[in-house]
């Protein structure tokens, strides 16, 4: 708009061509640098996506991490119920210390209050910097944000599944995770990875297995709090496997 506005305007007032075209060549100028505030403008309002998360998620910010899927669960049943959000606050502050601060918190309420978290592209860039372990320790994590009022809602544990899914955690082990929180009848058995018509041999075997893959010793370059969830998931292996051997008797 400018460029025309200014070629036609310094051509009519000088009568030079060649005034005319510095004018054009002015208001291009202008014209540049106004669809650059534009996008500018356009690009901060569409930082609600991806590249919000992408900005703050550097190398070592697991933070970030760990809030954009915190926010997922945390709005799966329609509801962020303060005690999960205490929870949230709790388990930040034992992990990172003094490193977790008012923005991290800004961070996650930027993520509850968007209506469309890119999922997807976060989880794959998990992916690409976690360990399977760390990320089966993340899942861990977020059936314990959904369990802090009591109670594991079907619809997040069908949000944390989804969330598995794309982080690509082997059924088994999401299946391991989801029963120490979400029990049934056999849940010491999936706990184990197996089925409840298992010899005992196989129970022995799936016990040893069990341990050595989701040893805390797995995820000791982690945080403390992080230590700790790896911990608890450790004893609660060892609780099912003692629950099952005293239920048939094995000694």
């Amino acid at each position: 708009m400018y460029k025309w506005f200014l070629g036609v305007g310094f051509l009519v007032l000088t009568g030079k061509v060649k005034y005319g075209i510095i004018g054009f060549v002015i208001g291009s100028i202008v014209d540049f640098m106004s669809r650059g505030k534009k996008t500018k403008a356009s690009n901060s309002g569409s930082s609600t996506g991806y590249e919000y998360y992408r900005q703050r998620a550097t190398q070592y910010d697991f933070p970030t991490m760990l809030m954009a899927l915190s926010a997922v669960v945390m709005k799966a049943d329609g509801t962020v119920k303060r005690v999960e959000l205490d929870y949230v606050k709790s388990f930040f502050t034992a992990q990172f210390g003094n490193q977790f601060t008012r923005e991290h918190l800004q961070v996650l309420k930027h993520f509850l209050d968007n209506s469309q978290i890119p999922i997807t592209d976060i989880c794959n860039d998990i992916r690409n910097r976690i360990s399977v372990d760390g990320r089966i320790q993340m899942v861990h994590y977020l059936f314990q944000v959904a369990k802090a009022d009591g109670h594991v809602d079907d619809r997040e544990l069908k949000i944390i599944e989804q969330l598995a899914n794309k982080l690509g955690i082997p059924a088994m082990e999401f299946e391991s995770v989801k029963n120490m929180f979400y029990r049934s009848a056999d849940s010491d058995y999936k706990i184990l990875g197996i089925e409840a018509s298992a010899s005992d041999e196989d129970v022995k075997r799936a016990y040893r297995k069990m341990a050595i893959a989701f040893h805390p010793d797995k995820v000791a370059q982690m945080g403390e709090e992080y230590q700790k969830g790896a911990k608890e998931k450790f004893q609660q292996i060892q609780d099912a496997y003692e629950n099952i051997k005293r239920k048939r008797g094995i000694k």
